[in-house]
């Protein structure tokens, strides 16, 4: 069983950068996907970048060119940088964690271990 802490979170001014933090305890895998979602106000939950153990990373249209998502497989952390914040970047930011293996698994598996969520906002 893995728990998830997420961190890093808070209020950004627009064109501002931030970055999230996200820590696995417990008995993680040495195969894994990680993941990164966002529920802005009033709209779904959106996966917005994934990465798998060996560091291949995809994100989502919405943010691609402005975040870095990367891995520290030692100690299962998972960071995101977001660049050049917007408004509509007001969200709880959540990160996700499963035992699936490879990179083209990854981009599709229902993830089943979640972190508490951490709340990013952007002022305009």
């Amino acid at each position: 069983q893995v728990e998830l802490v997420e961190f890093g979170g808070g209020s950004v001014q627009a064109g501002g950068s931030l970055r999230l933090g996200c820590v696995g305890t417990g008995n993680s895998k040495s195969r894994y996907c990680m993941a990164w979602f966002r529920q802005q106000p009033g709209k779904e939950r959106e996966r917005i970048a994934t990465i798998s153990d060996m560091s291949t990373t995809h994100a989502a249209d919405s943010v691609k060119g402005r975040i870095t998502t990367s891995l520290d497989d030692q100690e299962t952390r998972l960071y995101l940088e977001m660049d050049d914040l917007k408004p509509e970047d007001t969200a709880m930011y959540y990160c996700a964690y499963s035992t699936r293996s490879g990179f083209e698994s990854c981009l599709s598996v229902q993830f089943n271990t979640w972190g508490q969520g951490t709340q990013v906002t952007g002022s305009a």
